[in-house]
């Protein structure tokens, strides 16, 4: 690990052990050290720079849920210290929501949701974030209709021209990271099967999935076998037929005592010009930030994790239509 603190025995190590500091014991003064003071970072509903924006979400995430966890179920890595790492870092969060916030009065309700974080790291420090939270598992949980949110959010931001306008490439920003992950052979064999589903090979699933498959989709969603993972798939690319899917990162990993992974980050731009998860056709243009773990075993695919923000699209259909 050089240029890292000797403390970190590994990549995975640092990342844990940071979002530790950070979050649970509310290390947020140490963001000026472990996030470099101009850091892009890149969510669905917004496009940020600098440490100092990282640390007041977190203070305001933080006074609304003060008991949050943020559970490291994995983290998925490419690269060496001398170059930069990236690691995509999936994480189980629980929290209660304890105080006013951006998701109104303090409702006492748990939470459990995932967040997947895209970063990289040189140096000891993290200068490039993806981070993508399954905010209609929040919403949910809240009691609270993924659309009514994204509506009641436009009108609390000012209306459709003075709201925070959710991320699309016209406003990113490039940072340091340029890479693309790395070739290993299950982080391929995950890309060509978004590819091929994408590209309405729907077939392609039950000889893809394990049939005793566990899946855990946007809004909360946990569900096993070949049926849910047609539903989930044929009804995201059935709202969005025509848009077009780019694979941004894919890294495959096969380490010891786990089992054969990969993560992917995709996107899909284009138009709500089809029936499917999102309703009625409405010719909005919209742009879906999406990422994505796997789990491979003897039977094919055995554990898929996909997180995108429900809000963020709805945001953008009812900003184009009212």
């Amino acid at each position: 690990m050089k240029g890292f603190d000797e403390k970190f025995k590994d990549f995975p190590n640092y990342i844990l052990g940071i979002t530790q500091e950070i979050w649970e014991q509310r290390g947020l003064d140490s963001l000026h050290h472990y996030y470099s003071e101009d850091i892009p970072v890149r969510s669905p509903g917004s496009m940020v720079i600098g440490n100092q924006h990282v640390i007041a979400a977190t203070m305001a995430t933080l006074a609304e849920f003060p008991d949050r966890q943020l559970l490291g179920e994995d983290v998925i890595w490419s690269g060496t210290p001398e170059d930069g790492m990236l690691s995509s870092h999936r994480i189980l969060t629980t929290a209660t929501h304890l105080g006013d916030g951006i998701y109104g009065k303090a409702s006492g309700k748990a939470l459990k949701y995932r967040v997947i974080a895209d970063c990289h790291a040189k140096n000891n420090q993290i200068n490039d974030e993806w981070l993508i939270r399954d905010q209609g598992a929040v919403v949910r949980q809240l009691g609270i209709d993924p659309k009514a949110y994204a509506a009641d959010l436009i009108t609390q931001e000012g209306g459709p021209d003075l709201c925070v306008q959710p991320f699309t490439p016209a406003i990113d920003v490039p940072g340091p990271y340029l890479g693309k992950g790395n070739d290993e052979e299950f982080g391929q064999k995950y890309t060509d099967i978004i590819r091929r589903i994408m590209g309405a090979e729907i077939s392609c699933i039950k000889p893809e999935y394990d049939r005793a498959c566990q899946v855990e989709y946007p809004g909360g969603r946990t569900a096993h076998s070949w049926d849910a993972v047609e539903r989930f798939w044929m009804g995201l690319r059935a709202s969005f037929p025509n848009a077009k899917l780019t694979i941004d990162h894919q890294i495959g990993r096969q380490d010891p005592m786990m089992p054969p992974r990969a993560a992917i980050r995709f996107s899909l731009q284009g138009k709500h010009d089809g029936w499917g998860s999102f309703g009625k056709p409405t010719g909005a243009d919209v742009y879906i930030m999406a990422a994505a773990h796997a789990e491979f075993g003897p039977h094919g695919l055995r554990r898929e994790f996909v997180v995108f923000d429900e809000t963020s699209i709805w945001k953008q259909i009812l900003m184009q239509t009212g």
